[in-house]
């Protein structure tokens, strides 16, 4: 019975109950007929007649009554298999809905992966947005000059070298300023000359070719550059051979010319193969090696590859520890660049880890009023505004402009304020609409006087900070400060650089023998580098 189906119980349900309704009619008959039989018949006479009667309509009352429970088994039986069809239909929507619903957590795990890379994308444009409205704050201060690219810690043009190299702590020796990979401005002469040629001796004729091509392609002029780079090379590998420290030098002159053209292809090889030589001449671990690793790390850099050019400047970093030990001035540099590298990856706490041991290494070897320590503070200062530590960067601020006051004008007291407390004053006595006290005209006029590229920076800076903090007066305090500043001392800094290109230019008349005129008006580019290079004593 166990094995029946369910079509098998319905059949023999069914059977069992036409054979009941059979039963029940014939019995019925029967009935009737001895109804019939007994009629008028008295209760004595017949008995048997009657007693089957009796026994027949008994029967017939068990029949209909397993007629109905029939039909009514029947009945529970078809009913059961309706709920079981809906149980198993439920079952089966049941079944979808876990797959529906295994599938939208597997969308939502997705779209949750999705809104967290979307929101610190967004957060990152903030970032972004937030450093872009910061420079723009300072750059409406920069006279409207055309010609000046700056980044936020910019500070104005210098006596040969460059502001922002100068501004970002990197010394004119190798180092460069890896956040002005989207400006094409050419690298400064004796930056680019001594990039190539740090870490050993280069022959006097090199040498003043190095300062020709340099002081062509800091005016632009590469199609005077690149053609002496190339014949002093050809000239170079013939007489000393490819592998020699003398043609990695012009290398890397000639890559670093490419790198201002935005030939970035060309320089990477030029400065692969320079690695190579001076690898090989000098050994990996020679000062040259860190200086040609750390303009591979720059190019790359430029190229917004910073992953890529963090093991480079990392290498150059071990190679000036070894050699110059780890409190050298030239480590300190180092680790400006590869602060800088961090810095572009969001890597801020080894930004603030490199910054600070940059900064022990200046104060301990430069003492507190070296250059390199205020430039240092302001990069630090940089890297907290990026995180959002204002309160951090506001007291950097403050410490490289008290310095600066206490090296000119001696102790900070109260007839003797920094420029930054009498903007704070200022913005705290805004109310009683009082102008500027005779003490506050001599503190800006003596905040204007400190010929300091930095400090001129860092005015901006705390004057763009507190403009965040809408402190308003203070602000433009500083900002008139700042400008002032600049209108005083950017008139003799353009004299210098003028007289120094003046100078190069009479030097280079001089060694080939003809007038300054001749070298800027020239028509024959030709055979201005032949005159050169025969000058030198190079084969042309």
């Amino acid at each position: 019975m166990s094995n029946m189906s369910q079509d098998d119980v319905t059949t023999g349900l069914r059977t069992v109950q036409q054979g009941l309704e059979a039963l029940r009619e014939e019995h019925s008959t029967i009935s009737n007929t001895l109804e019939t039989s007994v009629k008028g018949v008295k209760d004595d006479e017949a008995p048997l007649p009657k007693q089957k009667l009796t026994q027949i309509n008994d029967n017939l009352d068990k029949l209909l009554c397993g007629v109905d429970e029939t039909s009514m088994m029947l009945m529970v039986f078809q009913l059961t298999q309706g709920m079981d069809a809906q149980h198993q239909k439920y079952q089966a929507q049941r079944r979808r809905l876990c797959q529906e619903n295994a599938w939208l957590r597997d969308e939502l795990s997705s779209t949750q992966i999705k809104l967290q890379a979307s929101e610190q994308m967004v957060a990152q444009l903030e970032e972004e947005n937030k450093h872009l409205k910061y420079m723009a704050s300072i750059k409406q201060f920069d006279d409207g000059a055309q010609a000046d690219t700056k980044t936020v810690v910019d500070s104005g043009p210098q006596p040969v070298t460059s502001e922002t190299l100068q501004e970002l702590g990197f010394g004119p020796e190798d180092e460069e300023d890896l956040n002005t990979t989207q400006f094409a401005q050419p690298t400064p002469a004796h930056s680019m000359a001594a990039s190539a040629a740090v870490g050993y001796e280069i022959p006097a004729r090199l040498r003043t070719l190095h300062n020709l091509v340099i002081q062509y392609a800091s005016q632009g002029r590469y199609e005077v550059a690149v053609p002496l780079c190339k014949q002093a090379l050809e000239d170079l590998e013939k007489t000393s051979g490819h592998d020699h420290p003398d043609v990695a030098t012009m290398l890397n002159i000639l890559a670093l010319v490419y790198r201002d053209q935005n030939k970035y292809k060309e320089a990477a090889n030029l400065l692969n193969e320079a690695l190579s030589i001076r690898e090989k001449c000098l050994g990996e671990s020679h000062p040259a090696v860190a200086a040609t690793l750390n303009n591979l790390a720059v190019l790359f850099g430029k190229r917004g590859k910073f992953k890529d050019a963090e093991p480079l400047c990392k290498r150059a970093l071990e190679i000036r520890e070894k050699v110059f030990g780890d409190d050298h001035p030239d480590v300190a540099k180092q680790l400006n660049n590869l602060a800088l590298l961090c810095q572009n990856q969001g890597k801020y706490e080894e930004v603030e880890k490199y910054y600070k041991r940059a900064l022990e290494i200046y104060e301990s070897k430069l003492g507190p009023d070296d250059l390199n320590v205020a430039k240092t503070k302001n990069n630090l200062s940089s890297a907290y505004l990026k995180q959002g530590k204002y309160k951090e960067a506001e007291d950097l601020y403050k410490q490289i402009l008290t310095r600066a006051h206490e090296k000119e004008y001696g102790q900070v007291s109260g007839d003797n304020k920094t420029i930054w407390q009498i903007a704070e004053d200022r913005e705290e006595n805004k109310h009683k609409g009082e102008g500027a006290t005779a003490n506050e005209q001599a503190g800006w006029a003596k905040a204007a006087k400190v010929d300091n590229p930095t400090v001129t920076t860092t005015l901006k800076n705390l004057g763009a900070l507190y403009r965040r903090q809408g402190k308003y007066e203070a602000a433009e305090t500083l900002e008139d400060v700042a400008l002032r500043a600049k209108k005083q001392h950017e008139p003799l800094r353009s004299a210098a650089l003028g007289g120094v290109d003046e100078m190069s230019q009479s030097m280079m008349a001089s060694t080939i023998g003809g007038s300054r005129s001749s070298m800027t008006t020239s028509t024959s580019q030709t055979g201005l580098k032949n005159k050169l290079m025969n000058a030198l004593g190079f084969n042309s």
